[in-house]
């Protein structure tokens, strides 16, 4: 691919019109949404608000190469800690975020929550999936952003780098199942061994796609940015649904029903 293959979407800065539109749908999330939810879920979105604002920034960086520099220096960086059984590691690890083991993996969790009748958790899962692969090429669309030359001689992917898809999908995957094991779990510590968990194993895929030299670091963090955006907004959405439907169950059962 060359750079030709930007499209005039990206010359027209279409992420500095995308802050402009959230930061609309912010002010009615402030004022309309926000004082009708809990605290907690409050602050998700809020989070999550401020998540889409930076990834709106960090783009615009990346369009005007103001990353470049550091992008560059810190691929360098990482490739002189290079040796063969690491590379072996981390090309073990990189699939672990690839569309092939995340679908496999998708079926089979999806699977187990039909088949132990915790629907709710299985739509969630497809619907936090689909939503988070259709950013991703959306996204990887807008930005046209080529890749960086690999390492180790490994052939680049056939799609752009901004953002990172395997670090988009995989903390969509493996925060959801985080989120949904955690849902059932008692005790704080079992809960934050869960999360560290998921995290450490999400930010090792995108050290590995840094490592393998098809990702610069930016792509990477963007791509970390765009999933936590997405899954507090499913999230929230699930918890939202959840109370609703605890809140219909218990007028039925107070008017006998």
């Amino acid at each position: 691919m060359t750079q030709n293959r930007s499209t005039s979407l990206t010359r027209r800065k279409p992420f500095a019109a995308a802050g402009r539109l959230f930061a609309d749908a912010l002010g009615y999330l402030l004022t309309h949404v926000l004082p009708a939810l809990g605290l907690w879920l409050s602050l998700g979105l809020l989070a999550a608000a401020g998540a889409a604002v930076l990834f709106s920034e960090l783009a615009e960086d990346v369009h005007e190469g103001d990353t470049r520099r550091f992008d560059e220096s810190a691929l360098a960086h990482v490739n002189r800690y290079a040796s063969p059984a690491l590379t072996s590691f981390m090309r073990a690890v990189t699939y672990l975020g690839s569309n092939e083991f995340l679908a496999v993996a998708g079926a089979g969790v999806v699977l187990a929550f039909v088949l132990t009748r915790r629907r709710r958790g299985a739509v969630t899962l497809l619907v936090s999936m689909g939503g988070a692969a259709l950013l991703n090429f959306s996204l990887k669309l807008l930005s046209g952003r080529e890749r960086p030359e690999p390492f180790f001689g490994a052939t680049p992917p056939d799609s752009y780098s901004f953002p990172s898809g395997h670090a988009l999908l995989s903390l969509c995957f493996h925060g959801m199942i985080a989120a949904l094991v955690n849902a059932r779990l008692k005790g704080a510590g079992r809960r934050a061994l869960v999360w560290a968990g998921a995290a450490f194993l999400v930010a090792l895929i995108g050290l590995s796609r840094v490592y393998l030299g098809v990702h610069y670091p930016s792509d990477v963090a963007a791509g970390y940015v765009a999933a936590f955006v997405w899954v507090v907004i499913v999230a929230s959405a699930e918890r939202m649904l959840e109370a609703r439907s605890r809140r219909k169950s218990d007028g039925l059962r107070r008017t006998g029903r």
